[in-house]
């Protein structure tokens, strides 16, 4: 019997963040493989015309949810939504949700945050630093929690080239970026962003630096871990293959490829990709969890979720498989026939942007006004090469990531768990098997 998924037998547990994609494969492994939890809170924002009750029912009808509404139709009586809003003081939860939370609450995973590379500082800030310092605050309160995960990111550190599974200190507290939020109107913030941020490439990464600061800080004694995922991706087995419900990072420009969109980027060949299907980063959270409440590790332990260090995937190899997924099984109604050229020179980039994307789109518009339709693809590629642009700061480099804690987790689970529980290192022996699974079900995953 798998050791895990009796632990999380009769706990409740918190989940901040499981409308997002991360947060519901969490919540539907949970729901799969430890049916006898107690109850599962997730904060959820409150909409119009929307009850909490609708929100979940609404969550639980995709696809990813089947297997587990076969074995238990009434999978919906475990899951109780709070209304909470992550931007606000206290979360603006209602006393009674509050108190309910901090009795009962066994084990927190901290999944929300911005994943916006784009997003104002003060916004980035309030979600990815503020909100996990009033978490930390609600943790210290509740007398029952055994584990709190905080989901960061490995790129939280992407200004080094060697990261180790430790805490890297900010150039500047997170206590004073916090207070300078309080009183900067948003100008002057834009202002000295870059300044701040120094060679960090976004609002993102760094941001979930200061985050990772503000718990070894202002964790006090409780008993923490954390996760940082590389470039999460769809499934690739559980609950089934191929499963994504976004089309953010690579998700996106494979898509994008497919169409026939997306024809050149500016990339490294020779640089690694290095990406983790959304179920292999769960596993290896739930096995955190488990580990760190039972036996309680003296200090705070960091799991990289990574797939590059023991046999990496370089962005051609990854170009060339996704071109023969899709020679397999090709879009219907592409706009052209799927092409990947990469270049690593700024001119040059600029100049296949111009002949392979701008100039086909207004050829096209062009086509849709002559027959009386509403021109649209050169917005939709305009928008498609502002993120691509966002992402060449991680297409045109390679990073090492250790994996000492992630490997000693795995010595630790049994038996059983080693064989049904597939970590990073298991799947990346194989990562042409990793990337075809990745590619080929993802049409048909975004599709259906």
């Amino acid at each position: 019997m798998s050791m895990i998924a009796a632990f999380y037998g009769n706990k409740s547990i918190l989940i901040t963040g499981a409308t997002g994609f991360l947060g519901k494969v969490l919540m539907e492994k949970l729901l799969r493989t430890s049916p006898h939890l107690k109850v599962i809170y997730i904060l959820v924002r409150p909409k119009a015309g929307q009850t909490l009750q609708q929100r979940v029912f609404q969550i639980l009808d995709s696809k990813l949810f089947e297997k587990v509404k076969e074995s238990c139709p009434n999978v919906h009586e475990k899951i109780r939504p709070i209304s909470a809003d992550l931007d606000q003081r206290d979360f603006a939860m209602g006393k009674e949700d509050m108190q309910e939370l901090l009795a009962s609450t066994n084990i927190i995973f901290h999944c929300a945050a911005t994943v916006r590379f784009d997003a104002h500082l003060r916004n980035a800030v309030q979600l990815n630093v503020i909100a996990t310092q009033q978490l930390l605050v609600m943790a210290s309160q509740m007398p029952k929690l055994e584990a709190f995960i905080h989901f960061s990111t490995a790129f939280s550190n992407c200004n080094l080239n060697q990261i180790d599974e430790v805490i890297y200190p900010c150039p500047v507290e997170p206590r004073k970026i916090i207070d300078s939020m309080e009183w900067l109107d948003d100008t002057i913030i834009e202002e000295i962003t870059p300044k701040l941020i120094r060679d960090w490439p976004n609002t993102y990464t760094y941001t979930k630096a200061l985050g990772e600061m503000v718990i070894q800080q202002e964790g006090g004694n409780l008993n923490i871990a954390i996760i940082r995922p590389s470039i999460v991706g769809p499934s690739w087995q559980e609950p089934f293959p191929g499963w994504v419900d976004n089309l953010n990072g690579p998700s996106g420009m494979i898509i994008a490829t497919g169409k026939g969109f997306l024809r050149s980027i500016r990339a490294t060949p020779m640089a690694v990709a290095d990406l983790i299907p959304v179920d292999m980063v769960v596993n290896l959270t739930l096995a955190a969890g488990w580990y760190t409440a039972v036996h309680r590790p003296k200090s705070l332990l960091i799991y990289h979720s990574t797939t590059g260090g023991l046999n990496p995937c370089k962005w051609s190899e990854m170009g060339l498989q996704v071109l023969a997924s899709f020679k397999k099984i090709p879009f219907e109604k592409a706009f052209r026939r799927p092409n990947a050229n990469f270049t690593t020179n700024s001119l040059s980039a600029q100049y296949w942007n111009a002949v392979t994307h701008r100039a086909p789109a207004i050829v096209y518009d062009c086509y849709l006004v002559l027959t009386g339709r509403k021109p649209r693809m050169m917005k939709l590629m305009t928008r498609l090469l502002k993120t691509i642009s966002m992402l060449e700061y991680f297409t045109n480099r390679s990073w090492e990531w250790t994996s000492a804690n992630s490997e000693m987790l795995r010595s630790e689970m049994s038996p059983e768990d080693q064989r049904v529980t597939v970590l990073t290192t298991q799947a990346a022996r194989n990562r042409m098997d990793c990337i075809s699974r990745y590619c080929l079900p993802l049409r048909k995953s975004l599709a259906g």
